[in-house]
């Protein structure tokens, strides 16, 4: 069975991966165009999977694929920033947290 990665070692792991095979990180910029590129291919696969248009012959069906891609550049573009990601997610919970806790629970919308 895999061993559980923290976010923490995530960004180690991608860090030791782009300094040994991958020369050096693209710059910031250029990952932020990946990332975006990534996301893309991440919504095309979900609009095929559960929406209304279908796969094309050949075409990757796996979002778990699509998703690690995304997360793959996240991860380089904050280890480019000096981002800790496992310090954002906690603020950013958080955040959300103190923002939302009775807005979900009181919107019509979602409890039909």
């Amino acid at each position: 069975m895999a061993q559980d990665i923290t976010i923490k070692e995530a960004q180690q792991m991608v860090d030791e991966w782009i300094h040994t095979y991958g020369v050096r990180y693209f710059s910031e910029l250029t990952n932020m165009a990946v990332l975006t590129e990534e996301v893309g291919e991440l919504a095309r696969v979900m609009s095929r999977k559960y929406g209304d248009q279908s796969f094309k012959a050949g075409e990757n069906q796996d979002p778990a694929d699509e998703m690690a891609d995304v997360l793959w550049v996240l991860l380089c573009l904050a280890n480019q920033t000096g981002v800790d990601l496992t310090e954002a997610l906690r603020k950013n919970i958080q955040k959300k947290t103190n923002r939302d806790k009775e807005r979900h629970k009181n919107n019509p919308k979602l409890n039909q």
